[in-house]
């Protein structure tokens, strides 16, 4: 333990000496400066929460687009607008219509990817803001729509702003938090994905018995502009990433912002080890990166671990992805009253309840991510969402008109539709959001999100794609191919990914040094071993560091 201590007091050390002073030029800080700096008159614990709720924004419009489609689909209405999807009249159009619901994805694959160039180079802030402003004129193409192809115009420019913002904001409120609050800030994100869901199909609900005018479909679809009109006006008001800010070279605005976040002053020590902690994990990740493109980066592994830690990003979203999620928030009402046979007034209620419940259980992340961990969550969601698939395929068969029409067993369908999302929102939901950001490095943290988030965006897009294929051709045996696909993921969590509950980013740089690139596993019982920096802290005296870096 004494020797971690010592290791941190002689980075300090070297960091404050004169092969850093090029780093802060013309970043000058008063060492007497002792101002403790605000953001729209906000510090401490208040900023955070202010940043926490132009995060939850935008992700509630995010929830928001996943779920406003679902029971459109089975309105007349927009049945009769979008003759060419319209498969009550054209069964054999699943496929184009599938394409037409799951073409968001792509344009979310876009602005996702987009990130990993212009992320870095914008900074956080810049663009969530650029992503706002794309999904208004999205939204606004959409509701306007009188054919098919406008419609598909509008999905994909929305879904480009979208996979921006969704590629951003889990980062900067991860950047920003501290370590012991970042579960929990992060997961208030995932519980507002499914609060916009809710909204979503409560407004479907309530505008379905407005009969024939447009108003039932184009009014549900030009309301999620309501969600970005309240992040554009505050957002760049609002700190910066520090950590992007000291990459960028900027330690005085890092250093405000820092001061800002902790309610400290400028030149507080908490405020001087924390940047020094930073600026040695962009010393290990510039000398891994020299002479290698950004994008490189991401399949290098070097001192820092880079493509381990990509690949763990990359396939926790992809998993959150293949365990059938989107099946039901894109179709709820649809396979309640295609699939199970219900009518559709009860099937609408039934959606709209289904959203609500699984809003309200997305909480118990929040209060159980610190506590329990990232790692037994996810163990948990993934066990739930296989016998929960597993109990569909045969509830499903039975109640489908096809079959025997069983009451009984649409009952069942009904309520393990209920059940598969209470164990996604409390294993799967938020986590995977909060997972790449962690367990990435900060040299590679933007395009390493962003291709985490463009994999998620790919596979939503699969899953959304095959869904009404899957029902026409294997029915009710389209959820044993989930329940399978989340059985598996057991084995895949528990072999290797470590947990990151109280590390903060810096911490987990250490971690993944200390693992064996040709073992990836063996960085689960390192991560299970490794003494906590803020258990050491309280334990021994740490040699204060001087301000002299920022001179």
């Amino acid at each position: 333990m004494s020797s971690i201590s010592s290791e941190n007091s002689k980075s300090s050390r070297k960091l404050n000496g004169s092969e850093n002073v090029k780093y802060v030029e013309n970043n000058v800080v008063d060492n007497e400066d002792s101002t403790v700096y605000k953001y729209l008159g906000f510090k401490g614990q208040k900023l955070h929460h202010m940043i926490s709720f132009l995060a939850g924004m935008g992700f509630l419009l995010f929830g928001y687009d996943q779920g406003v489609m679902g029971s459109l689909l089975t309105l007349p209405e927009f049945r009769n607008t979008f003759n060419a999807i319209n498969t009550t009249k054209y069964p054999n159009r699943a496929t184009f219509q599938g394409f037409v619901i799951a073409v968001y994805e792509i344009g979310c694959l876009i602005g996702a990817l987009a990130t990993m160039y212009c992320g870095d180079k914008l900074g956080r802030r810049k663009t969530i803001f650029v992503g706002c402003c794309i999904m208004i004129v999205g939204a606004a193409v959409q509701c306007s729509s009188y054919s098919v192809g406008q419609l598909i115009a509008g999905r994909i420019i929305t879904g480009i702003g979208n996979g921006m913002n969704t590629s951003t904001v889990p980062m900067w409120q991860s950047e920003c938090a501290k370590a012991d609050k970042r579960g929990k800030l992060v997961m208030v994100q995932g519980a507002l994905i499914t609060g916009g869901i809710c909204i979503s199909y409560w407004i479907d609900f309530g505008l379905y018995f407005v009969g024939t005018s447009s108003v039932s479909w184009r009014f549900p679809i030009a309301f999620q502009i309501i969600f970005p009109l309240c992040i554009l006006p505050f957002i760049m008001y609002l700190p910066e990433s520090p950590r992007w800010l000291l990459k960028a070279g900027n330690f005085k605005e890092a250093s405000k912002a820092f001061s800002a976040l902790n309610d400290l002053p400028i030149n507080d020590p908490t405020i001087v080890h924390e940047i020094n902690e930073i600026k040695e994990s962009l010393e290990k990740e510039r000398h891994d990166g020299e002479k290698k493109s950004k994008l490189l980066l991401l399949f290098v592994q070097g001192e820092t671990k880079n493509f381990h830690r990509t690949c763990l990003a990359v396939w926790s979203q992809i998993m959150q992805q293949i365990t059938g999620i989107n099946l039901i928030t894109y179709y709820a009402g649809t396979i309640f009253e295609d699939y199970i046979g219900l009518s559709p007034l009860n099937s609408r209620i039934l959606a709209a309840c289904n959203g609500t419940e699984y809003f309200i259980v997305s909480w118990i992340a929040f209060y159980t991510i610190e506590r329990i961990g990232r790692r037994k969550l996810m163990l948990f969601g993934a066990a739930g969402q296989a016998m929960s698939m597993a109990v569909l395929t045969g509830a499903t068969w039975a109640a489908s008109p096809k079959h025997n029409n069983s009451g009984g067993a649409a009952i069942v369908a009904a309520t393990f539709l209920f059940v598969f999302n209470t164990f996604f929102a409390i294993g799967w939901l938020g986590m995977t959001w909060l997972y790449p950001a962690e367990i990435t490095p900060l040299n590679i943290r933007a395009p390493s999100n962003g291709l985490s988030t463009a994999a998620n965006w790919s596979f939503n897009f699969m899953v959304v794609m095959i869904t009404p294929i899957a029902f026409e051709n294997i029915d009710s045996y389209t959820y044993t191919i989930f329940a399978v696909i989340n059985f598996l993921m057991i084995p895949a969590v528990y072999f290797f990914y470590p947990e990151t509950s109280g590390r903060s980013l810096e911490e987990m740089d250490k971690i993944f040094e200390l693992s064996n690139p040709y073992t990836p596993w063996d960085v689960v019982k390192i991560a299970q071993d490794l003494p906590f920096e803020s258990k050491i802290r309280d334990v021994e005296d740490f040699e204060k560091p001087s301000v002299s870096h920022l001179e």
